[in-house]
């Protein structure tokens, strides 16, 4: 037992798996920001009497809520190079795999977003906006000033709780040989030969962190229903 969890080996392995954690963070928070801004947008436009927008925005969340994140992250792996490539004269030589993780996550990630947004959205009385309405304000005044601040509110905890399934997800940056947390302790597990530690360890890791905010979260919401 004592050999196959090798557990010695890992406090020597801290600084590299700190390195693996700050990749995870950086695509949790960046997916995170970039999802809710563009899901905010592509709610409003679900909910706007302008059929042009309101189709794109249905078609959007509707495919990218149809595939599964592993394949999009694949996609636009293979995709993201090329254009930028193409635009940018990027050489071959430089590694994008960061830049087609965030690409991938924050598109994909805008359309669950977009969903908790327009239920929230749709929470707020019907008579705020008629209000916003008769003071002369616009529909993209009246959600930006009236409706959306309220909705929020009463969507954080929510929002909070997608941005835990995130976070588990950026896992699978490891099919696109990407180091984050997970990929670093794998590499590591393999090369030192205490690849079962390192994955008891990960996931203790990634209990540790989720239960945490999970805990938060709840704390949240009980203050907000008060």
């Amino acid at each position: 037992m004592g050999e196959l969890f090798a557990w010695g080996s890992i406090p020597a392995q801290l600084p590299l798996l700190w390195k693996g954690m700050v990749a995870t963070l950086q695509i949790t928070f960046i997916a995170i920001v970039v999802g809710i801004v563009w899901g905010t947008l592509l709610a409003m436009m679900r909910l706007s009497g302008v059929k042009l927008l309101k189709v794109f925005a249905d078609a959007y969340v509707n495919i990218f809520r149809s595939i599964p994140l592993l394949m999009v992250l694949l996609w636009f792996f293979l995709i993201v190079p090329q254009v930028l490539r193409q635009l940018l004269d990027v050489p071959p030589t430089w590694d994008i795999r960061m830049v087609s993780a965030l690409v991938a996550f924050s598109l994909f990630e805008a359309a669950y977003y977009s969903e908790i947004i327009r239920a929230g959205i749709q929470s707020v009385s019907r008579g705020q906006i008629s209000a916003a309405f008769a003071l002369g304000m616009s529909y993209w005044q009246a959600m930006g000033l009236v409706i959306l601040p309220q909705a929020f509110r009463n969507m954080v905890p929510l929002l909070l709780t997608q941005g835990i399934i995130l976070f588990q997800d950026t896992s699978l940056v490891y099919a696109i040989a990407l180091a984050d947390f997970f990929g670093m302790a794998y590499q590591i597990g393999q090369r030192d030969g205490s690849l079962p530690a390192m994955i008891v360890f990960t996931a203790v890791v990634y209990f540790v962190i989720c239960y945490s905010v999970s805990v938060l979260v709840k704390r949240l919401q009980t203050r907000l229903v008060k």
